[in-house]
């Protein structure tokens, strides 16, 4: 008898449950900028080391081309913050918000807005 009603299945393309989403990166990047928000230098010296884990996830196929360009998009404009547009990124609610494209790069009550 060739049938059998338990027989095996392939494998799912994805069989990591522990991929993280597009909003968890945002919230774990959010996260530790907020945890930073008196001081600017260190919250970017960690951005840079979230960086290096950003990469290695989209090595892995973990991350996609998409997100890992908001990702740096939003490192970018928090790299080259001083101290009060740091603040001022960190309280741009548009700019943590998945699909944010960028703006003209300084941080304003509209950042984020186009």
């Amino acid at each position: 008898m060739g049938w059998w009603p338990f027989g095996r299945r392939e494998k799912p393309f994805n069989d990591n449950p522990h991929i993280k989403g597009t909003r968890v990166w945002l919230t774990e990047l959010r996260e530790m900028c907020e945890q930073h928000f008196d001081n600017h230098a260190e919250g970017q010296r960690r951005i840079s080391q979230l960086q290096i884990e950003w990469k290695d996830a989209h090595a892995e196929a973990e991350i996609d081309a998409e997100l890992i360009k908001g990702l740096e998009r939003r490192a970018y404009r928090l790299l080259k913050a001083d101290s009060e547009a740091w603040l001022t990124w960190l309280d741009n609610e548009e700019f943590w918000q998945p699909g944010w494209r960028g703006d003209d790069g300084e941080p304003s009550g509209e950042a984020g807005m186009n």
